[in-house]
């Protein structure tokens, strides 16, 4: 049995989001890693008070960071054995963490780092939308249009697109007209893998090489990057991808792609919400699929993992 670990992007934050992991040991590094980053509130306590907080771009990138790594922290001490991981987004950095490229205080300041480096450079009034239902071929014609730009392949029918939130709200009307399922201005305020955050990409390169990744240990996770969905054997070429993608089309199929290829059979989504347990029944419909937030204990999901790791 193989695991995808799938690890969230932004948007799905919520008051709730470590209710299944806030009391566990195992995680209580990782939260207590995250405190001095979000000026000495305890990240439990700063999504348990929810509003506007949580979908600040900072913030809610190392939300997500600290979602993945205690959520990781659980399943690891199941003890799974053949385990891929990738990461969505700002969940590309994590997949990092959980690969055991990163200690967790790194990956976490890395984060902050990296969403600084981003509001920098995209100025005011810009976001993300979400559309489903149209061929990627045409969203691009769309976006462009709009002076808009692709932002994310999520299958042949779903993308993400990145520009001005006017220029997004006009882009998703037309789509609506030209028979989109979906199409709707997300709850973020960075247009994140367009060339608009180019001197992002430029500055988080240089905070980069200034690291010097852990070489992953025996039966550690394999690491897919969330740009293009290929496996990162080199650090130096990986970090030049989770640079790239914050001002580059990722290719989040490709990703479950390599799921796919990797023979995997069981797949569970760490982070807040459901959206890639969602995309991931679609791409692999013959494994069984959870997300974190599926669970109710801890234990149901060490049980769940150790259950199909033992067929």
């Amino acid at each position: 049995m193989s695991l995808a670990v799938l690890l969230s992007g932004q948007g799905g934050q919520h008051p709730g989001m470590f209710d299944l992991t806030a009391d566990c040991i195992e995680a209580q590094p990782v939260f207590q890693a995250a405190t001095p980053l979000l000026g000495g509130t305890d990240p439990r306590d700063l999504a348990r008070a929810g509003g506007k907080a949580l979908h600040e771009n900072r913030t809610g990138q190392i939300l997500c960071c600290v979602a993945a790594l205690a959520g990781w922290a659980v399943v690891e001490a199941a003890g799974p054995k053949r385990v891929i991981v990738a990461g969505y987004s700002i969940g590309d950095l994590a997949a990092w963490g959980v690969a055991g490229r990163f200690p967790s205080d790194t990956l976490l300041r890395l984060a902050a780092t990296r969403a600084e480096a981003m509001d920098a450079a995209s100025g005011d009034g810009f976001g993300l939308a979400g559309l489903r239902g149209l061929p990627l071929d045409l969203v691009e014609s769309m976006a462009r249009r709009h002076d808009c730009h692709l932002a994310i392949r999520n299958a042949p029918d779903s993308s993400v697109v990145g520009g001005k939130r006017d220029a997004l709200d006009a882009l998703c009307r037309e789509a609506v007209g030209a028979g989109s399922q979906r199409a709707v201005v997300l709850p973020v305020h960075t247009p994140s893998h367009t060339p608009r955050l180019k001197a992002a990409t430029d500055r988080f390169r240089d905070v980069l090489a200034q690291e010097e990744p852990c070489r992953p240990g025996p039966g550690a996770p394999r690491l897919i990057s969330g740009l293009d969905g290929t496996t990162v054997f080199a650090a130096k070429a990986g970090l030049e991808k989770l640079a790239l993608q914050i001002s580059q089309t990722l290719d989040w199929a490709a990703c479950l792609v390599a799921c796919r290829e990797y023979g995997v059979d069981q797949v569970l989504e760490l982070g807040p919400g459901h959206a890639l347990a969602t995309m991931a029944r679609d791409a692999l419909p013959a494994a069984r699929v959870h997300a974190l937030e599926d669970f109710r204990s801890p234990d149901g999901i060490v049980a769940w993992v150790r259950d199909a790791q033992s067929r």
